[in-house]
């Protein structure tokens, strides 16, 4: 049986990613590359009274999905990561240094346009309904004139291929 390394977070950008080289760049081979951190809140109960916690992680995300996501990851923008940890070990002045990050394999952007407070015009795309009746707001176009039950219709050829 194998082991299982699997990660779901959700939490909110400390930092915009910008085009600071630490943040996002490329690799040798042409890859892309992005690194966050997210704030996670989390509630305990400490005696009778429940005590905000905050944990900070740092992620990676690689490839197409870092340069596709890049002008969306802005300060407060809440993230949805999934991934796995990856440990990355050294020696410094003799020491042995470790760090555990984040390896996203998929993200999705959470929240609103607005959700983060800022007055940029960046974020997600924003998907407007179509409304021509503006007493029903469904959100559906009113141009759809279905064809009565029965009808054979007009838009399949009598002689069918298979």
């Amino acid at each position: 049986m194998t082991d299982l390394n699997h990660v779901v977070l959700i939490g909110r950008l400390t930092q915009d990613l910008g085009s600071d080289e630490r943040n996002f760049g490329y690799v040798g081979n042409g890859q892309a590359r992005a690194n966050v951190s997210i704030a996670v809140n989390r509630s305990r109960k400490n005696g009778d009274q429940w005590v905000d916690e905050v944990n900070y992680f740092n992620v990676t995300i690689w490839g197409k999905t870092a340069e596709n996501l890049k002008p969306y990851l802005t300060k407060g923008k809440q993230i949805c990561v999934e991934g796995h940890l990856k440990q990355d070990r050294w020696e410094k002045d003799g020491q042995k240094q470790s760090k555990v990050t984040i390896v996203a394999d998929n993200v999705q952007l959470l929240g609103g346009r607005g959700d983060n407070n800022s007055q940029s015009t960046g974020g997600a795309p924003k998907f407007q309904a179509i409304n021509n009746n503006a007493n029903q707001n469904t959100g559906f176009s009113n141009n759809y004139q279905s064809e009565p039950y029965g009808d054979t219709g007009s838009d399949f050829p009598e002689d069918i291929p298979f």
